[in-house]
Parts: structure tokens; sequence; C-alpha cells
């Protein structure tokens, strides 16, 4: 099935570039082309279906970022996927806040669309969440959830966190399989309705532990395969308690 498109670009130049590139990928069936914000966002309030947004930053009226966090907003029906063309890199992070899944700095070619296309194209086979396995039956336990990592989904194995750490509106999950913890988008909040309560506690304003990882446990803190975590005293009860029932 074809990938419905549509690309804005207050640039006649790059709109061009941008249609061409939609219209000689086989995958990708070009919805329309518009030169600026406000008329894309009819058409995307009406009934037509996009599923993915090549969309300009740096445009007058509506920018790419505002027309981007107006469809955020947007209950209900699905939204499209958005990939972001611009000639400033510091608009990145920008980008990443308003769930883009791509960046592409300008002057780009043909070579850096078709990767862009091809991780939409990727991304729309998956159910549409950062935290996208659901069992199909409600007695069991998940193995692994999405998470949102730059500008992808990624798949990770839930016996390989070792605890999570709430940063704002990030978190840093911690693996066992890496040195490094991985960031991702989403709150700590979010990420503790996802996990099974069997396997995950949280301790802390801060952390989430996976309580099958847990080494040794004294009134106020934990080990955690070489991290000391300190227990929050306003869970400091539930935790003891659920510890010496066995889990």
């Amino acid at each position: 099935m074809k990938l419905r498109c549509l690309a804005v670009d207050d640039e006649p130049l790059a709109l061009g570039l941008i249609t061409s590139f939609i219209t000689q990928t086989p995958f990708l069936d070009l919805v329309g082309g518009y030169d600026n914000a406000i008329e894309a966002l009819r058409v995307l309030h009406s009934d037509t279906k996009v599923d993915v947004l090549f969309l300009d930053i740096q445009m007058s009226d509506l920018t790419g970022i505002e027309l981007a966090r107006i469809l955020d907003s947007k209950p209900g029906s699905e939204k499209p996927l958005i990939v972001f063309t611009t000639a400033y890199d510091q608009f990145a992070i920008e980008g990443y806040k308003v769930n883009a899944i791509d960046y592409l700095l300008k002057p780009y070619n043909y070579e850096e669309f078709l990767r862009a296309a091809t991780k939409a194209q990727s991304m729309l086979d998956k159910p549409r969440s950062s935290a996208s396995h659901i069992p199909a039956n409600p007695n069991e336990t998940p193995e692994y959830i999405f998470l949102k990592v730059e500008y992808q989904l990624v798949k990770v194995l839930l016996n390989d966190i070792r605890y999570i750490e709430g940063l704002k509106d990030y978190v840093k999950v911690h693996l066992t399989s890496k040195a490094h913890p991985i960031l991702s988008l989403t709150s700590l909040k979010s990420m503790e309705e996802k996990l099974p309560e069997k396997s995950f506690m949280r301790i802390h304003r801060s952390y989430i532990v996976n309580l099958d990882k847990i080494d040794s446990v004294t009134k106020t803190s934990i080990q955690i395969q070489g991290d000391q975590l300190t227990i929050s005293e306003n869970y400091r009860e539930f935790f003891h308690q659920k510890i010496k029932s066995g889990l």
C-alpha cells in the first residue's frame, strides 16, 4: 500500500524538489504540495487521509513547528508522521519535541530523502505509540516495549531494563546490555503505566526499578547491578511490604 504524502515549503524550488522526490518513489503517493502551512492545515483538517507530512520549518504566517504543535494537540484521529525539511539544524530538538520522525537538512539529496521515507514506511507497519506491545491475553506479561529514541522507535526487552530514571520531559533507561542508558522523550509516569506491576516498581519520584535486577536492599536504598538508588520515604513502606511478601 502506498503512503499518502503532503509536502509544504514556501520556497518554490524546494517544494518542487520534494514533490518530485515523492512522485518518483514507488511506495509514496503525492496528495498535494503547498507553499504555506495554513493551506496545508485546511487539507489536514478535512477528510483527506495523509500518512506522511514533509514540512518546512521556517515559513511566514504559520511555521512548521507551529503546525506540528496544532496537529499534536488534535484529539482523536490518527496524525500524519512528520519529516521536517529545513536549512537550520538548530531546530532539530524542537522537531523532536513535536514528534517528528526525521529531519532533512537542506540541501538534501534523494538518498537522504529515501532514507526518511523508508523510516516512515517502517514505522507505519508498527503500532503508532511509544510503547506498542499489547498482550493478546490481558493476563500475559509483555516481553518488550517500543520507545521513541531520537527519530525512531526502538524495541527494548523488559528483562534487559535495570531501572528507569526520570529527567523532566525525558527518561533514561538503564539497560543490562548497554554501557550507557538510552534517552526517550516520555515521562516517568507514562512509563510506570506501561510496565507490568509484577516486575517493575516506583521507589522514588525519579526511579522505577526492575525488581528482578535488585541485588540487595537496606531500609533507605537498593543496590542494582552496581548502582545505589534511594528509596524515598513516600514509597518506602509499600516497597518493603512487597519485598517481604516475595514480590
